[in-house]
């Protein structure tokens, strides 16, 4: 039987000396406030459908309520795999838990980044940086940052994009 050396499996989405950095954890809150603001009218509706008609009806709101708990379980998990790490000659982007994505988007390529933040966003203190290349499939977006991170990385990132471009 031939003993061969075991190869050391990389992790494609934890490249070897990247610290990815993690968003703000008020993007939980957020989207939890979003889920409610749907979930809430939804199940009243359910409750008030089932006191009417009874019997089966009331497997509604059990689904409202299921669907709930489900939300409060998955979405913290979810923000908790999106980062970011500034690499020496690219952006990293990652996120997802079942269906994961690292997108790469190299400086040099960045043809403008804004940043976002909608009145809840605002409410819950964090913010969006949107970049955007020449190829909408490099495109990259990084959702809750506290404001003062996403105008910093905005302005570091311009910079970089900036001092590449000058290099071609």
């Amino acid at each position: 039987m031939d003993a061969t050396p075991a190869v050391p499996v990389h992790d494609p989405f934890q490249p070897e000396g990247i610290t990815f950095t993690p968003v703000s954890r008020g993007l939980v809150t957020a989207r939890l406030v979003v889920a409610a603001a749907v979930l809430v009218p939804v199940g009243l509706v359910a409750v008030a459908a089932a006191v009417m008609l009874g019997g089966w009806a009331w497997t509604a709101p059990a689904v409202v309520v299921a669907v709930a708990a489900w939300l409060v379980w998955l979405v913290p998990r979810q923000v908790g795999a999106i980062g970011y790490a500034e690499a020496e000659d690219d952006l990293l982007v990652r996120r997802g838990i079942l269906f994961r994505s690292l997108t790469v988007v190299p400086y040099g390529r960045m043809q403008f980044v804004d940043v976002g933040a909608g009145p809840l966003d605002r409410r819950f203190g964090v913010a969006g940086v949107q970049l955007h290349t020449a190829s909408a499939q490099t495109d990259a977006k990084i959702p809750g940052l506290p404001p003062e991170e996403a105008a910093r990385l905005r302005d570091r990132l311009t910079a970089r994009g900036e001092a590449r471009l000058a290099g071609l």
